[in-house]
């Protein structure tokens, strides 16, 4: 090892002291992340969160009918042609 990952600002730094960079840099990050969740962030109302809940219900719903609907169809294409063969 060349001893590049032992150094902060090109000075070689202590073991102990690379954990507690390290650590630092965590605690400040969820520091960060905590503010920004709480103060930040625009959380949807129930009432959002039902109205999208129910979009999401009916779009699987349609989706889910769709996809019924071609496997449906190809079985009876299929169907149709291994009764020809």
């Amino acid at each position: 090892s060349t001893g590049l990952q032992n150094q902060v600002s090109g000075v070689r730094v202590a073991p102990p002291v690379q954990i507690f960079i390290r650590m630092k840099r965590i605690i400040n990050y969820l520091k960060e992340s905590y503010n920004e969740l709480v103060h930040k962030v625009t959380w949807p109302t129930l009432k959002e969160l039902q109205n999208s809940a129910l979009v999401v219900m009916v779009a699987s719903l349609i989706f889910a009918l769709i996809v019924f609907a071609m496997d449906f169809s190809f079985q009876k294409i299929l169907e149709g042609i291994y009764k020809l063969v």
